[in-house]
């Protein structure tokens, strides 16, 4: 260790901020799915909704402050494996023609059933049926609770 190294490691412990400190710091927290890959029945042709294809999924809700920065505890937060599931059983039990449709369903059922301030989804179809080459095409949608109204 180099000199100086003595207050950083007197720095990198677990304490909490003092009382006047906490009042400001301002918290986020974010909890991202990336590549949730699913085969689903959605799109404009009927070919699409019969015979299906693969959507890759990403979302993000944002939580404000969460709890368990501070507790450590999973039910101070949300369960990003329960996110999945949810996202999962939103997109394989519906056939919609468009991907807004979709991603507006799977953000609202998410605001729903877990306490977020906002979440937003992206659904990318990595073959989509166009003749010219692409990488993939997608749609975002960002849902987030509307402020009361004082």
């Amino acid at each position: 260790m180099g000199p100086g190294n003595d207050d950083v490691e007197d720095e990198l412990g677990d304490d909490e901020f003092d009382d006047d400190e906490e009042e400001l710091v301002h918290t986020s927290v974010w909890v991202e799915v990336n590549g949730l890959s699913l085969y689903t029945h959605h799109g404009v042709s009927a070919a699409e909704r019969e015979f299906g294809q693969r959507l890759i999924l990403d979302i993000r809700l944002e939580l404000g402050e969460a709890d368990a920065t501070v507790t450590d505890r999973l039910e101070d937060t949300v369960d990003y494996a329960r996110v999945c599931e949810v996202a999962a059983l939103v997109a394989t039990q519906r056939s919609d023609k468009t991907l807004e449709r979709l991603c507006a369903a799977i953000a609202d059922r998410l605001l729903r059933d877990f306490n977020v301030q906002a979440v937003y989804v992206k659904a990318a179809k990595p073959e989509p049926p166009i003749p010219l080459p692409v990488d993939d095409v997608s749609v975002e949608v960002l849902r987030e609770l509307a402020e009361p109204d004082d």
